[in-house]
């Protein structure tokens, strides 16, 4: 892909298993801020996330691939999972920007996480490569995050923006418990991906969940 004057989003995630929440997000920020890319980055050895071994991050990526699947501008990267390190976001994001220099890069973050931002390793490097976007659910506290987004602008210099997003109530771990209990997940993902969960008998196992 030509980089020259592209904006791409990269939102990462476990993706285990990737759902409606997660396309609206990309969706989302590809309309707000005028993205001509998403690239979905599920993790590898994330040191804030459980990525649940080899067998499931090969599903995982096959979920999303499903998922983005009928969407040209959605993307998936296997920079992360092809990995036999631990990843952190500063390099994974000096790794895209060498990957496309000519491009603006926007790393899509959670509230939460934006909230937690300086406990992750080189928080600095972060801001100095892409602009971060902070998905906000219409239930979620927007002072806190205005707030936060003010600080690490003045302490980091970087360019933090909100990203609106409408609340999504549904999260990897409550999709995987649904399953293992015997619940539907119809309408919560894409019907592709429950077709892969049933195909795989995924999540069945308490391990897995």
């Amino acid at each position: 892909m030509d980089s020259s004057s592209k904006r791409i989003g990269i939102l990462g995630g476990t993706f285990n298993p990737i759902h409606y929440g997660h396309l609206i997000i990309g969706d989302n920020a590809m309309h707000q801020y005028h993205l001509d890319q998403v690239i979905f980055l599920p993790t590898g050895h994330a040191p804030h996330k459980e990525y649940g071994g080899e067998a499931m991050t090969y599903h995982r990526c096959r979920m999303v691939e499903e998922a983005i699947a009928d969407n040209p501008r959605f993307t998936i990267s296997y920079y992360e999972t092809q990995k036999n390190t631990v990843s952190y976001t500063y390099s994974t994001l000096q790794h895209f920007k060498a990957e496309y220099p000519d491009a603006e890069l926007y790393f899509i973050v959670g509230a939460d996480s934006l909230i937690e931002f300086e406990t992750w390793k080189h928080p600095e490097l972060i801001c100095r490569e892409a602009i971060l976007l902070a998905a906000v659910r219409d239930t979620y506290n927007e002072k806190k995050v205005d707030t936060q987004i003010a600080y690490l602008q003045d302490k980091y210099h970087g360019r933090i923006h909100r990203l609106e997003t409408p609340n999504f109530n549904v999260s990897g771990k409550k999709l995987r418990q649904r399953v293992q209990t015997g619940k539907t997940i119809r309408y919560m993902l894409p019907d592709r991906v429950e077709a892969y969960i049933r195909e795989h008998s995924l999540y069945i196992r308490e391990e897995e969940k």
